[in-house]
C-alpha cells in the first residue's frame, strides 16, 4: 500500500472515533497488535496488510474503493442508513447527538448553516414541533408499518428524547455558527399541520392550533436570539460571553440546507437528504468547492443579528404573519364543524 492511501484511510479511521478515544488505541485493538506496533503503522513505518485493512474497513465502514478510486469530480460521503423498524425520536437523536460530540471534541470548532425551510437544531427548543416533525417522517415519508394506523396524539416528549435533546442544543449553542435563512422559514412544516388537519391525522383537532401557538414562540425565541447575536435554550436567559450567532436573511430562497463545520485539525460537510436523513463528507476538494459557494452565499446576505432591526423586525413579522394566516384556517375550520 502507498503511504498516501494509507495515511487517509488512517485519518478516516481518526474521524470515526469517538471523542476521548485515541487513535493509537483503536488501531491496536481492532487489529490486534501492540500500542507500539499500531503506531509503527501510523507513522508509516509499517504498512497495513490486507487483512488488517479490511478489519479497518469493516469496524468503521470505511469504502477502501472510494479511497483508492479519488478522481476529479468523485466524493466519498457517509450516512447512516434508515432502518425503518427500529426509528424512534430517541434513536434520531442519539446519531445527532454522537455527531455534535465529535464535533465538540475537535479544536476550535465553528460551523456554516444553510436554512432549507426548517432549522431542525433550533426547533429543538421547541419539543412538541420536533415530536411531530419527526412523527410525520416517519408515518408520511418513511412509511413505517407501525406508525400508518395510529393518528398524532398530544403525548409528553419522552424523557429520554428530551434529555437527547436538551445534549445536542447544549453542545449547538456551545459552538459559534453563521446560519443562513431564507424567507420561505417553517412554511412547509406550517403546510404539514395544516395537512394533518385536513386529513384528520390529529386525534384532537385542536393540537393543530397549540402546535401553531408554538411555532410562535419558537419565532419569539428565535428573534430574541438574533436581537443579542448568541444562541440559548427556550426558558433560559442569553449568556453574558460566547455562544456566537451570526444570523443572515438571503431575501431569495436556500436551495440547499448544508451544515459546514470547520476546525484545526479538519473540514467537513453534512447535507440533508431523503428528507431528513444526511450524508456527511471530509473530501477536501468537495468541502472546499462547497466552502467558497457559502462564502459567496454569506456575501449576498444581509446580516440582521444584533444590526438591521428594521429587517430582522420585517423578517420576524412576516413570519409571524404566516403563522396566523395557517393558524385562522384551522381555527375556522373547527369553528364551522362544531
Amino acid at each position: 500500500m502507498s503511504p498516501k492511501i494509507q495515511e487517509e484511510l488512517l485519518q478516516a479511521v481518526k474521524l470515526k472515533l469517538s471523542p476521548g478515544e485515541t487513535i493509537g488505541f483503536a488501531l491496536s485493538e481492532v487489529l490486534s497488535v501492540s500500542q507500539d506496533a499500531a503506531y509503527r503503522r501510523l507513522r508509516n513505518e509499517t504498512s497495513l496488510t490486507i487483512d488488517e485493512v479490511k478489519k479497518l474497513c469493516t469496524v468503521y465502514k470505511i469504502s477502501f474503493d472510494a479511497l483508492i478510486n479519488q478522481t476529479k469530480g468523485n466524493a466519498l460521503f457517509t450516512y447512516n442508513p434508515l432502518n425503518e423498524y427500529d426509528f424512534s425520536l430517541e434513536s434520531y437523536l442519539e446519531g445527532i447527538l454522537s455527531a455534535f460530540n465529535r464535533l465538540k471534541a475537535l479544536d476550535d470548532p465553528k460551523i456554516i448553516l444553510t436554512i432549507n425551510n426548517m432549522p431542525f437544531l433550533q426547533l429543538i427548543n421547541i419539543p412538541q414541533l420536533l415530536r411531530f416533525k419527526l412523527f410525520f417522517w416517519a408515518k408520511t415519508y418513511l412509511q413505517i408499518p407501525e406508525y400508518q394506523n395510529i393518528p398524532f396524539r398530544h403525548e409528553k416528549v419522552p424523557e429520554k428524547a428530551f434529555d437527547l435533546g436538551m445534549k445536542i442544543i447544549s453542545l449547538y449553542n456551545s459552538i459559534p455558527s453563521v446560519e443562513v435563512y431564507d424567507p420561505e422559514l417553517m412554511r412547509g412544516f406550517l403546510r404539514q399541520i395544516l395537512y394533518y388537519f385536513n386529513s384528520n391525522m390529529f386525534e384532537d383537532p385542536s393540537y393543530a392550533l397549540f402546535l401553531c401557538d408554538r411555532a410562535l414562540l419558537f419565532s419569539s425565541h428565535l428573534k430574541a436570539q438574533a436581537i443579542c447575536g448568541k444562541k440559548f435554550i427556550y426558558g433560559t436567559q442569553a449568556p453574558a460571553q460566547g455562544n456566537q450567532f451570526d444570523m443572515f436573511l438571503n431575501e431569495t430562497i436556500n436551495t440547499d440546507a448544508a451544515f459546514y463545520f470547520e476546525s484545526k485539525q479538519n473540514n467537513g460537510l453534512f447535507l440533508t437528504h431523503n428528507v431528513m436523513n444526511y450524508l456527511h463528507t471530509n473530501d477536501k476538494q468537495y468541502v472546499s468547492d462547497t466552502k467558497q459557494v457559502l462564502d459567496k452565499q454569506i456575501a449576498n446576505s444581509s446580516l440582521i443579528s444584533v444590526v438591521n432591526e428594521k429587517e430582522r423586525n420585517r423578517f420576524f413579522s412576516d413570519f409571524d404573519r404566516t403563522i396566523l394566516n395557517f393558524r385562522k384556517k384551522i381555527e375556522a375550520e373547527i369553528e364551522f364543524n362544531s
